[in-house]
Order: C-alpha cells, then sequence, then structure tokens
C-alpha cells in the first residue's frame, strides 16, 4: 500500500468514527422508529472504521468539532438536515473512493453500503418539521414578499420610524392571523387531520418574519438606515431558509436563493417607488 492512499483510508476512517459518534447522539435524542433507524447507521459507521482499521493497522480519533457541529445543527434544524448535510459533504469522498475501489476491493462493499443501505435508511426517517415544511414556507414566502414590500413603502411614505414599525406590526400580525387562518380551512377543505397544526406553523413562520424584519424600526431614528438593515435581515431569512431547503430536499440552492431573493427585492424596490409617489401625489408629510 502506498503512503498516499494510506493516508486517504485514514482519512475515511476518521469520517467513518466521527459519524458513528454523531449518529450516536443523535439516537439517544430521537425516539419510536427514528431511534434504530439513526441506531442502525451508527453501527454501520462503527463497521465501516473497523474494516478500514484492518488496512491502515492504526487507530484513529473522532473529529470533536465535527461531533459538536453536526450534533447543534441536527437540534436547531432537525435531524434530517444534519443527516443530509453530513452525508452531502461527503461527496468528495466517494470521488475518492472511486479512484482507490479497484486497487483495493473491500472499498467497492464499502462504497456501495455507503450509497444504498444509508440512503434507505435515512429515507424512512419521519420528522414533524418536515411534515409541516409546506406551512413554513407559505408564511415565510409570504411574509417575506408582502412585509419588505409595505417597509418599504411606509419608510417613503411616512419617513417617520415609530409610524412605519406600528404600520408594519399591525399589517404583519394581521396577516399572520389570516394567512394562519387560511391555511387551517384549506387543510380542513381536503380533510386532512392536521389542518390545525400546519395553520400554527404558518402563523409562527409569519410572525417570526415580521418581527425579524421590523426590530430595525424599533431601535433606529433613520428610516433609510432602518430600511437598509431591514432588507438585509429578508435576505439572511432567504439564506437560512433556502439552504435548509437546498439540503434536506436536494435541490440547486443558488436557483432557490436567487429567485426568492429577486421576488422579494423586486416587490420591495416597486413598493418603494409606489410610496414615494402616492406621498407626493397626496402631498403627505408627517
Amino acid at each position: 500500500m502506498s503512503e498516499d492512499i494510506k493516508q486517504l483510508l485514514l482519512k475515511f476512517q476518521r469520517n467513518e468514527i466521527t459519524e458513528h459518534y454523531v449518529y450516536s447522539r443523535l439516537a439517544r435524542l430521537a425516539k419510536g422508529n427514528n431511534k434504530s433507524v439513526l441506531q442502525h447507521i451508527a453501527n454501520d459507521e462503527k463497521r465501516h472504521y473497523q474494516m478500514l482499521k484492518e488496512y491502515t493497522g492504526e487507530e484513529v480519533k473522532q473529529s470533536k468539532s465535527l461531533i459538536f457541529k453536526y450534533s447543534v445543527l441536527a437540534k436547531v434544524f432537525g435531524v434530517t438536515f444534519g443527516i443530509k448535510l453530513m452525508e452531502k459533504g461527503e461527496e468528495l469522498a466517494h470521488e475518492a473512493y472511486n479512484k482507490i475501489g479497484n486497487k483495493i476491493p473491500m472499498m467497492e462493499v464499502l462504497m456501495a453500503d455507503e450509497h444504498k443501505h444509508e440512503k434507505e435508511l435515512i429515507d424512512l426517517i419521519k420528522e414533524e418539521k418536515l411534515d409541516y415544511m409546506g406551512s413554513v414556507v407559505l408564511g415565510l414566502n409570504d411574509a417575506l414578499v408582502e412585509l419588505t414590500g409595505a417597509l418599504a413603502g411606509f419608510s417613503f411614505a411616512l419617513q417617520n420610524n415609530k409610524l412605519v414599525a406600528l404600520a408594519g406590526l399591525i399589517t404583519g400580525i394581521s396577516a399572520s392571523l389570516s394567512m394562519a387562518a387560511s391555511e387551517y380551512l384549506s387543510k380542513k377543505h381536503e380533510g386532512e387531520d392536521n389542518a390545525f397544526r400546519a395553520s400554527v406553523y404558518t402563523g409562527i413562520a409569519y410572525i417570526f418574519t415580521v418581527l425579524f424584519l421590523v426590530f430595525p424600526f424599533l431601535i433606529m431614528s433613520d428610516y433609510r438606515l432602518s430600511l437598509s438593515w431591514s432588507l438585509i435581515n429578508a435576505v439572511i431569512i432567504i439564506f437560512i431558509f433556502t439552504y435548509f431547503n437546498s439540503v434536506v430536499k436536494e435541490l440547486r440552492f443558488k436557483k432557490l436563493f436567487w429567485e426568492m431573493f429577486a421576488i422579494s427585492m423586486g416587490v420591495a424596490f416597486i413598493s418603494f417607488l409606489i410610496g414615494s409617489v402616492l406621498k407626493v401625489w397626496f402631498g403627505v408629510d408627517v
């Protein structure tokens, strides 16, 4: 075995034992079927580590920083997100597996296991966060589009942070209740049993977005700076949400991000123009 191949195997060996500890931690936090699925994956990772150890003849320690990273992300964004992000990070390792698989037969078996067995197990995991993702999307999308536009229009029409914050909160909270009610009626009409919970997820996502966007107007005095900060907050929400969605649903991040960015910022710009025109048209001077 050449030194280059050995170092590559040691790197994979470290990944496998690290993932063993990550899945073991997640299994301890999970319940029901998820617990058994995660423990199964953890056991497989340990087996992979032992297979690699037979070739390298060396013990390798786990990466504590990666264990902490993936454990925290899984707690915040859900088990599926943490797992898929971890598996996404293995794409380069899979390419390397292909390079040395013909030199070490065991690697082909290990590679097939990584691709097939774990994928099937991960698809078995059920999470409430994912079941209601559609409702969260509805709340976030509507709040981003409506509130960025409304705050831009209010800012240049009123030019007073307190009034803009008041108008934004009234508009946002009223819209969140209306959206939650619409989601409830829609799900109920479709005969779904989770109509109430879906409406709660929609309302919470909407209100969170409203508060995050209005916050700058509550602590600053210059409406232009407040609007700029609010738009930055909108971009942050878009980034986090699209990244989450792209990882969990295995979609293209850039396409999702720029699509949502263009819609939200486009509506904000049009609303800014409307607010400026209406201010002059009605001769409003607050």
